[in-house]
């Protein structure tokens, strides 16, 4: 198989991470015979360095013509330090989503059995879970207009809005990976406060009879916060709007140990996206010290998603879990072990992928 992949490193530690995604992409193109063509473009700090725009049209049209897309981290200290800058990497981020209509965040939680006791959660409450967060991405009050200030600075507005074929399409989604989970769906909302929650509970509910075989509650986004930490075992597939997805995933990544380990993906109607969950960390970035296994595992749903290449996204997969069997950890995981650095950790998934079971040299 021949594919064109956008990489879109980004700021902070994105370019460290991404390019062990690569390093592991290239192993398992020369394992299983496929040509991966890696197309670089800028994005976030970097381009409004470079070109003046965070997302720039030179990047659109590259990701327009790659078969997928493999993102790191937007985010810069510099931009943080001038709220008022007009300006700001993470515009990059939400113009691209918006441009490539990516309107639906997969993020799946599990839990790796070598590194359960990391969590700070208990055992006993953390070791079944497994579920999925279906977020949506290019509506809500993210986007939502009017918004702004007062002409005296004083007050400040946003909006959230949400359309039903907008809620429909995301649901879909949701309903569709839970046919081939446990057939649990959740809907996280704030139905008792919120007019477009309830937009979001009326729309769902009208879509239950097309799939009988899905069991679906409704639940409010402050319990579900309460409950994630309790219970996160009871839970399969959740949907849900773009602000409280933003929220309710980073709290889902405690359960894991690090964030610095879970993978996503991005949907939409032209190319598909798949990135870390974790942020640009720009104090720690050019130190060769994060941890490069989420962006990895990204590039492995990648494989799946994008091209079906089921076989060869369980093979890094498999890799990510022997990397972590066997104590090769960056400094996020190794607790009371002397850390693995980036660069390296990249090294061994990739070997690992490319000769299973032959020792790195």
């Amino acid at each position: 198989m021949d594919a064109n992949l956008a990489v879109l490193a980004g700021d902070g530690i994105g370019p460290e991470v991404t390019a062990q995604a690569v390093k592991v992409l290239q192993a398992v193109g020369a394992r299983f015979d496929h040509n991966f063509s890696f197309h670089q473009a800028p994005i976030g700090g970097v381009a409004i360095n470079a070109c003046g725009n965070p997302y720039p049209e030179s990047t659109h049209e590259i990701c327009l013509k790659s078969d997928a897309v493999l993102f790191g981290a937007v985010g810069d200290l510099k931009y943080d330090s001038d709220p008022s800058a007009e300006l700001r990497p993470e515009q990059g981020l939400l113009q691209m989503r918006k441009a490539l209509s990516l309107y639906a965040n997969v993020r799946p939680t599990f839990v790796f059995p070598s590194l359960i006791d990391r969590s700070p959660l208990q055992r006993a409450r953390i070791e079944k879970a497994d579920f999925i967060f279906v977020r949506e991405l290019t509506g809500g009050i993210y986007f939502g207009e009017p918004r702004g200030r007062s002409e005296n600075g004083s007050t400040a507005f946003d909006t959230a809005v949400y359309s039903k074929g907008e809620v429909e399409r995301l649901a879909r989604i949701g309903f569709e990976l839970a046919l081939k989970r446990r057939r649990k769906l959740t809907v996280v909302d704030k139905a008792n406060v919120l007019a477009t929650s309830r937009l979001w509970r009326e729309t769902v509910q009208n879509m239950e009879s097309e799939y009988p075989e899905v069991s679906v509650c409704y639940e409010f986004v402050d319990a579900v916060a309460m409950r994630l930490i309790q219970w996160p075992a009871t839970y399969d597939v959740l949907i849900t709007a773009n602000l409280f997805g933003d929220i309710l995933t980073d709290e889902a990544s405690v359960i894991t140990g690090s964030m610095g380990i879970m993978p996503s993906a991005s949907l939409g109607d032209l190319v598909e996206l798949f990135e870390p969950i974790h942020g640009s960390y720009p104090q720690a970035a050019g130190r060769d010290i994060a941890n490069p296994l989420a962006s990895i595992l990204s590039a492995a749903m990648l494989l799946e998603m994008a091209f079906g290449l089921k076989t060869e996204a369980l093979a890094v997969r498999q890799a990510v879990e022997k990397s972590l069997e066997a104590g090769v950890l960056t400094a996020d995981l190794a607790v009371g072990k002397a850390p693995w650095g980036t660069a390296a950790v990249g090294d061994w998934v990739a070997r690992e992928v490319h000769s299973p079971g032959v020792p790195l040299q």
